[in-house]
């Protein structure tokens, strides 16, 4: 990971409650600049808008390039030839207010949603009060932008699973993401980010860019139920799944049918890549304490496989962290665990 990232997570990440969860992964002292972004407590309301969000997404429109004639040429190009601009109708790109970087290229259509209104006054009419923001940032060059309030205590389920339950909200400016509102659960023990109702996926909403898109707070509230409600959901679902006993051999099962590869490749690769994943879920299943306290149990299974996906899997053409928190935003993450929890169920029938 370059030094940049690494500025940049330190910088347009703002992380709260450290007292309560720690510091984050890519906390580096020297790269904090003026200020730190990690708080004891929550992080207030006034720096997310101030250090994040003091910057609009404007509108500016497309031009291109095309060859011209005298009369209406707007320069002549370095091979002598009379060009002008011509815009592009129907299209138009979204930059930021403070530095004019492009974020994204659209149709007329698209309505580019604030990361003020929608991420910090759409949640306080959400949650119907003050927020206790967890943790918020930008990624992209701030194309992506997230907001997360949390309870304000870690809670603890009645298997001893320490947790915190979140709203999340975000939105993009380059496409990637419909800005979407979202519940789930924090395990303090690794930072793994987990759905509000393991069994079925976490409740989300989303609410496309368009013309006349605006946010409907009661129906968001409906889907979403309240936080106080997802943790129930959440507690219970870990407590099935500690109480779920997985025995070696089944976990040994669930390893062969997670960690598959094509014996008839014509390279090695897919059965290095599969023996590494074996092993490092191995490793976690046995030595490391994010897991190793809930061997031989479902949520073991699970705790070994979203570790590994969060901590250990391979991170390619972006860094750990904007990958885990677009996984978390996209239901990537939750997809993952809740096929995790299918194969084991498969693997624990067969065993019958």
């Amino acid at each position: 990971m370059s030094q940049e990232t690494i500025e940049w997570l330190n910088q347009q990440t703002l992380i709260g409650h450290t007292d309560k969860r720690g510091n984050a992964w890519h906390y580096r002292e020297s790269a904090q600049g003026d200020e730190p972004n990690h708080y004891t407590g929550p992080v207030p309301v006034a720096d997310v808008e101030r250090r994040l969000f003091s910057w609009d997404a404007i509108e500016l429109p497309l031009y291109v390039l095309k060859h011209a004639g005298i009369e209406d040429m707007t320069f002549i190009n370095p091979e002598g030839v009379p060009m002008a601009c011509a815009q592009i109708p129907n299209r138009k790109a979204i930059a930021r207010s403070d530095t004019n970087a492009v974020l994204g290229i659209f149709k007329d259509s698209y309505q580019a949603h604030q990361p003020k209104e929608w991420l910090i006054e759409n949640v306080q009419l959400l949650v119907g009060g003050d927020l206790d923001i967890g943790s918020a940032g930008l990624l992209r060059g701030g194309a992506v932008a997230w907001l997360q309030v949390e309870a304000t205590d870690n809670m603890v389920t009645p298997s001893g699973v320490e947790f915190r339950p979140f709203i999340m909200a975000a939105t993009s400016f380059d496409g990637s993401l419909s800005t979407t509102y979202k519940v789930g659960s924090t395990v303090v023990v690794c930072d793994n980010t987990m759905a509000a109702n393991l069994q079925d996926g976490g409740s989300t909403t989303k609410v496309r860019h368009t013309r006349y898109s605006n946010l409907n707070a009661k129906m968001i509230r409906d889907t979403l139920g309240i936080v106080e409600q997802a943790a129930t959901t959440f507690s219970a679902d870990v407590d099935r799944l500690t109480n779920w006993v997985v025995t070696d051999k089944q976990w040994s099962n669930f390893l062969d049918e997670c960690c598959k590869f094509d014996a008839n490749a014509k390279t090695t690769r897919a059965k290095t890549i599969a023996d590494k994943k074996r092993n490092d879920l191995t490793n976690l299943w046995t030595n490391d304490l994010r897991v190793a306290p809930w061997t031989n149990t479902a949520f073991g299974v699970l705790q070994a496989t979203s570790t590994w996906a969060h901590h250990v899997q391979t991170v390619r053409g972006t860094n750990r962290a904007e990958r885990n928190m677009l996984n978390a935003i996209t239901g990537a993450t939750e997809k993952d665990d809740a096929e995790t929890l299918t194969a084991l169920a498969r693997v624990c029938e067969m065993a019958l």
